[in-house]
């Protein structure tokens, strides 16, 4: 692994009585999303927390996340 710097956000602003939001367009790296997201498109301040929480589990483990999309892959065949 080499390291870089990036954005892992979600990167919408949300308004003063909102919590979250659903967008039809899911973009980003399937390994750092939270399900929710991933499979619902429903994402919240929560999201970038999990999203956080993944990339500080791979620098304390020297080892990249892969478990996550062998879920959704899994998950696409049931539903």
């Amino acid at each position: 692994m080499s390291p870089k710097i990036s954005d892992i956000g979600v990167a919408r602003i949300f308004k003063e009585n909102e919590t979250e939001a659903i967008t039809n367009r899911v973009v980003g790296t399937y390994g750092y999303m939270s399900p929710e997201y991933a499979i619902e498109g429903t994402f919240s301040v929560k999201s970038d927390i999990l999203s956080f929480g993944v990339l500080i589990l791979e620098i304390i483990s020297g080892r990249r996340n892969i478990g996550f999309v062998q879920f959704i892959l899994i998950a696409h065949t049931i539903l």
